[in-house]
């Protein structure tokens, strides 16, 4: 693996871990600040706010990359991401953490630029290992940030967001002077027109190919948003998991995943192709949220979770299939539009998601899981579309 790979890969790694960091320790600060014990409202508010950011935010800062280069918008994100943990950790009223939070958002191009540079020095045939091994470094640092933020977190409630911002501020440092630029500045004059946030949307649905893709990005974003939201109140539910069980369960799924993601992608996709990949992937997460539906012990759990991991094989191919869609000088507006999809998910998703569970909780709490499954199998005819459109070929520079 070459150096620009490594550093991009441990940027991702340090990321995810400050991200996870501040899961354990949020409940407890809110709690805090506004004096009550009902907090669920407030993360709501946090959540929706920083996804709404993001999705206003992320296309013009993919297509300020296209035309600054990658290495600025990544150090401007960079920058916003040391900022809002500054803001957490010093914040004494609710507002300053709202507004840390909406800062964070309107910076968030770290994974978009990051993809788009993985996309710049990569050829196509690699792209879906390589993705691949990028979704793996999220899940790693999303492993280890939540554990250590815990760790932190009993000893001061504002010691994990001092990490986070330390953490960042070692990947800007990191960023500046190691990684180089993987795509230099355009000499065209930025048009301000161009930093309007819809045009980058209008410009990605006027491709043939690439909306179907788009909405399957979406799709499979809501679909993980649903465990985030339903995981821990069906394990309580279902089998009376306390903490410990469902910290456990979850880290040890991000283990499966996190090994699927670095050895099965690639050969997947050789294998199968970017659509048999995809199309195996949505099977094997179909029939593992079928099973969990219907177990009735909490080990089986455990048995699923391999067939579980297997559903995230298809997504490094479907990533790497949307940067064949489009020319490299478009390569980070692309992911900046694919970061809106997900915060548009990130949005809808937990509202739908939360008001199935409540629906099914008394009677049938894993009902919810069959729910997530027909979202999934809405997904197959968009693939299927989207990879009978004509793909355009370009070539792009290798490493």
């Amino acid at each position: 693996m070459n150096k620009p790979l490594i550093i991009i890969f441990t940027t991702i790694v340090l990321d995810a871990i400050g991200i996870g960091i501040i899961f354990p320790i949020l409940p407890s600060l809110l709690k805090d600040l506004t004096h009550t014990s009902n907090v669920a409202l407030y993360i709501g508010i946090m959540t929706a706010l920083y996804a709404v950011m993001q999705f206003i935010f992320a296309p013009v800062l993919g297509a300020l990359s296209d035309r600054l280069g990658r290495k600025p918008v990544l150090m401007i994100s960079l920058g916003g991401a040391v900022l809002n943990y500054l803001f957490l950790t010093f914040s004494p009223h609710l507002w300053m953490l709202l507004l840390g939070r909406a800062i964070a958002g309107m910076t968030s191009a770290n994974v978009a630029v990051a993809m788009a540079y993985i996309t710049d020095i990569t050829p196509p045939e690699k792209r879906a290992r390589r993705f691949g091994l990028f979704n793996a470094m999220f899940g790693m640092g999303f492993i280890i940030g939540p554990v250590l933020g815990g760790v932190l977190g009993d000893h001061w409630l504002r010691l994990p967001f001092i990490a986070a911002a330390v953490l960042n501020g070692c990947n800007f440092l990191m960023a500046w002077f190691v990684l180089p630029e993987s795509r230099p500045p355009s000499r065209e004059k930025i048009n301000l027109s161009a930093l309007n946030p819809l045009r980058p949307l209008r410009w990605a649905f006027s491709i043939r190919g690439l909306l179907p893709i788009v909405m399957t990005f979406f799709i499979l974003s809501a679909t993980g948003e649903a465990y985030g939201i339903c995981w821990a109140l069906w394990g309580y539910d279902a089998f009376q998991w306390n903490g410990f069980w469902i910290g456990l369960s979850l880290g040890a799924f991000g283990v499966f995943q996190t090994l699927v993601q670095i050895f099965l992608p690639g050969p997947a996709t050789r294998l199968f192709g970017e659509r048999g990949a995809i199309l195996i992937g949505i099977a094997c997460a179909c029939s593992a949220l079928v099973a969990l539906a219907f177990v009735r012990e909490g080990w089986m759990v455990f048995v699923i979770m391999p067939i579980f991991a297997l559903g995230g094989i298809g997504n490094p191919a479907l990533q790497a299939l949307v940067t064949r869609q489009v020319d490299p000088d478009r390569q980070g507006q692309l992911q900046g539009v694919l970061t809106s999809a997900i915060s548009l998910a990130s949005i809808v998703a937990p509202l739908f998601f939360s008001t199935v569970y409540f629906a099914v909780q008394q009677e049938w709490p894993g009902a919810v899981w069959l729910s997530v499954a027909a979202v999934y199998l809405i997904a197959i005819p968009l693939v299927l579309q989207s990879t009978h459109a004509k793909t355009k070929a370009t070539d792009h520079p290798a490493v």
